[in-house]
């Protein structure tokens, strides 16, 4: 069966946003909910939910237009909907009453064959599934979403004894390549995987801090980056989550776990979270949580909660040597440290990774697949079997013994063997029985260090490397600090050029990494003017205009594989390639006016070829002022989609929605360009000139009169609209694409010499926030 149409039941905050995210995927979906009482519309519920989904920032949507794939409905008129959805996920309230009644209602409607699942996190199975007939039990799974569902990346499956196997494969196919998630298979057990340990740690870390003393302030710190986990820590993620879910998670946990569970041993709610839920202090929807924003002289002051006395005061910047020392040694450093930050470190993680030992096989067969969960679904870098290698299973071990904790069965196995290991050029996973087993690969999906194992890179410098990916298609990786362009960078794209001239049909840029490039180096900028080099500038940026242009006249295809931030530079080489295979998550422009300085290796003569090209010849103005408004006002995409609409993305570009799949999708496109490849032809361009400079800076004296550009942007916007404009050139006369080069550089080179400019670069690396001077 192919999944054509999608109906959610429930259009709550999950409901609604796993609508909209199946929306998406550009698949239609139908959002159904009950008929609330007295209200103007019968579809109220799921009318507001949508536009909540909309206004939301980040909205659950990639792009606005994606909404109209959502048809509205109620439970009441609108079941008959049901027989044309092929698949129904029901997101009903947690009570198994309400969740059967539903499914007794919707079974006799739904078209034969059509899976229904629900995204319960606390009900198993088994017990929604009791009473029902074995033609709805055959099609019916658990698909639990994380939330918000656009970008958390873990759905957790589970099938049960007589669920059909074919059913839940197409499921877990359409949620891999159509929704972009990470699958994974769980056991029918309370909590499943993620929130099994999640939540443990989470209780763990409110206890072990009131016990140790340690302060909100400190604990987030250290159950943050230094462990690979997102800044909110513990207490600034129970704020998000909501404090009042606590005593209501723990208890749906507490009725099903098996009784020797080391949960029931620890759980209680403290009373501190008492007084707090009394108050109601609930976290980030209510009036605050362990954090909450205060008013002091008619300033916002963002306070933290006194753990011991439940009074608030201002956040203060933990002053821990642990922390410190974690910066550069990692997890192990931290948690050795006798300091109390290395203690909380240790008591936390230390019950967190042996509870989450202890429960191998119980919730799973395979620790990769603990892993793979906790970092899909709670955003940890690193899952709690990677931690525990990192410390050495071995001397883990032994700490939980000087700690007289027991032993998982499962560490004790391994007999001082690492959890991970490679074999063969292929990873390896130390199994339940003891011994290890292949990491199974997902077809379709593989990752640049697959490819790189056991191999050598083409060529390689300080700042980039050239690796062969098979079939012809090499790939160029930029591995400077959050990829950003220098002139090591730029020199092996050079040289990658030439090499894939000689030995391959196609080149994709991109890599595993967080972020395709920040753009252009910054700090390799301000050294050189402030040493007043300006030579040194001047044949930077000559280099990346020889660069990008060898990249878009090259005699193969150039794809860029697009994940995450590509900015400034970044962005450029995304302009100057044949297409873009884009992460749906990306986020992309050309952002150089926020430190002063205008595109310069191609970026402003790129939009503009996109925007001009086609359009008749005294048809440009409305074209030059919509490039000006993006580059002048730094724009950024805020999905794939979005780039699409801003021209970053060109008509031969495609949007993939898992991570996973980016690279081996951007191979693909590669190959299918590299058939009877020609490079583009150059651009014949008409720009009016002086007249056009002119109407730009009207529009920016405007924006001054309103207090909403500054001096120096209107310094900056002055120079993009010569650029943009044409230079001294006129409407009748053809301008060539090096003409507009040249313009970049003399408006860059006039800049970068201003003392606005190095000011905003200077404030940027600082604070990593523009100047608005």
């Amino acid at each position: 069966m192919t999944i054509a149409k999608v109906a959610v039941l429930g259009s709550g905050v999950m409901g609604s946003g796993i609508a909209a995210h199946i929306a998406n995927a550009g698949i239609p979906v139908m959002l159904l909910d009950i008929v609330p009482k007295d209200a103007p519309s019968r579809n109220m519920l799921a009318e507001k939910a949508i536009e909540k989904q909309l206004a939301a920032n980040p909205s659950g949507f990639t792009h606005k237009n994606k909404a109209k794939l959502v048809t509205t409905g109620n439970l009441e008129d609108n079941l008959d909907w049901l027989k044309d959805a092929d698949w129904i996920i029901e997101v009903v309230l947690e009570d198994l009453k309400v969740k059967q009644e539903l499914y007794h209602k919707i079974d006799p409607i739904r078209k034969k064959g059509s899976i229904v699942s629900s995204n319960t996190s606390t009900l198993p199975l088994h017990v929604l599934e009791k009473g029902m007939p074995d033609s709805f039990a055959q099609d019916f799974m658990i698909t639990h979403f994380f939330n918000p569902p656009r970008f958390m990346r873990l759905l957790e499956m589970v099938k049960g004894e007589r669920t059909r196997k074919d059913a839940y494969e197409e499921i877990k196919k359409f949620a891999d390549v159509k929704l972009g998630k990470g699958v994974v298979d769980c056991k029918d057990t309370p909590g499943f995987i993620a929130n099994r340990i999640g939540v443990f740690w989470m209780m763990v870390g409110l206890l072990d801090a009131i016990k140790l003393g340690i302060s909100v302030e400190e604990a987030d710190a250290v159950m943050g980056r230094p462990l690979g986990f997102p800044k909110t820590g513990v207490f600034g993620l129970m704020d998000l989550v909501g404090i009042d879910l606590m005593p209501l998670i723990a208890k749906s946990m507490l009725a099903t776990l098996p009784p020797q569970d080391p949960f029931r041993a620890i759980y209680q709610l403290p009373d501190v979270v008492k007084k707090m839920l009394e108050g109601g202090y609930t976290g980030r929807k209510g009036k605050g949580g362990f954090y909450r924003m205060n008013k002091d002289g008619g300033k916002k002051v963002k306070e933290a909660i006194d753990l011991k006395t439940g009074e608030y005061h201002p956040v203060r910047k933990p002053q821990l040597e642990s922390l410190a020392l974690a910066a550069k040694g990692g997890v192990g450093a931290l948690m050795t440290h006798p300091d109390i930050g290395g203690q909380y470190a240790r008591a936390v993680m230390g019950k967190t990774l042996a509870y989450a030992a202890s429960l191998i096989p119980e919730i799973s067969d395979d620790i990769y697949a603990v892993d793979n969960t906790m970092k899909w679904g709670y955003s940890w870098k690193m899952g709690p079997f990677e931690i525990i290698d990192k410390l050495g299973a071995a001397n883990f071990s032994k700490a939980l013994q000087a700690e007289k904790f027991p032993v998982p069965p499962l560490l004790d196995k391994t007999g001082g063997k690492p959890l991970y290991q490679v074999a063969d050029n292929k990873k390896q996973y130390f199994t339940a029985r003891g011994d290890f087993a292949d990491i199974p690969q997902t077809p379709g999906v593989w990752s640049l260090a697959d490819k790189k194992m056991g191999a050598k890179p083409v060529l390689k410098n300080e700042s980039a490397a050239l690796w062969d990916l098979g079939d012809g298609i090499a790939c160029l990786e930029f591995t400077s600090k959050m990829n950003s362009v220098d002139p090591y960078l730029l020199g092996l794209t050079e040289k990658s050029i030439e090499a894939v001239k000689k030995g391959f049909k196609g080149l994709v840029i991109g890599g595993d990494g967080d972020n395709f490039s920040v753009g252009a180096n910054l700090m390799f900028i301000l050294y050189a003017a402030n040493m007043a080099a300006w030579p040194m500038i001047s044949d930077v940026l000559k280099q990346g205009q020889r660069t990008t242009m060898a990249l878009k006249y090259a005699p193969f295809p150039v794809v860029c594989a697009l994940g995450g931030m590509a900015f400034g530079g970044g962005c450029e080489f995304l302009l100057h390639s044949d297409a873009v295979q884009a992460h749906i998550e990306s986020y992309a422009g050309l952002v150089e006016v926020g430190v002063g300085v205008i595109p310069a290796w191609g970026g402003c003569k790129e939009m503009l070829v996109r925007n001009l090209v086609g359009l008749p010849q005294g048809g440009a103005m409305p074209a030059i002022a919509k490039v000006f408004e993006t580059i002048g006002m730094a724009k950024v995409s805020n999905s794939a989609d979005e780039a699409k609409d801003m021209k970053i993305l060109n008509a031969a570009s495609r949007i993939t929605m898992n991570r996973a799949r980016l690279l081996p999708d951007a191979k693909q496109l590669c190959l299918t360009l590299a058939e009877n490849y020609t490079p583009p032809e150059p651009p014949t361009l008409y720009l009016p000139g002086p007249t056009a400079k002119a109407a730009l800076m009207m529009a920016v004296d405007q924006l001054v009169a309103q207090g909403k550009a500054t001096p120096h942007d209107v310094v900056v916007c002055k120079a993009l609209a010569g650029i943009l404009s044409g230079g001294d050139t006129d409407i009748t006369d053809t301008i060539t694409e090096q003409q507009l080069l040249d313009l970049e550089y003399a408006a860059f080179m006039e800049l970068i010499k201003t003392k606005g400019t190095l000011a905003r670069i200077e404030y940027m690396l600082a604070n990593n926030k523009p100047l608005r001077n």
